[in-house]
């Protein structure tokens, strides 16, 4: 499967998952795979926004997206753990 995440004021609202066919794989590898998926993301699930395509092994991006992650223009960035007093 290829992930791809949707980016709202630079943070991740939505992860889906979309066979490696429709995103060209075997033949195609990143980043032809990310072009090949938002392309069916926009003109078959009609679905809006920024979406960019995250690698669950982290091969690239930086890390596999997650809801409330940050998309710092380059990668995605997880989120701070929260500070226990």
């Amino acid at each position: 499967m290829a992930y791809f995440a949707k980016i709202e004021n630079n943070i991740v609202t939505e992860v889906i998952a979309i066979s490696n066919e429709i995103c060209g794989e075997p033949t195609l590898s990143f980043p032809d795979t990310d072009s090949a998926g938002r392309a069916y993301i926009a003109n078959t699930l009609k679905l809006e926004g920024l979406w960019k395509q995250t690698s669950y092994s982290s091969s690239f991006r930086g890390t596999y997206a997650g809801l409330g992650y940050t998309w710092d223009g380059t990668n995605f960035v997880a989120p701070e753990p929260p500070i226990e007093e």
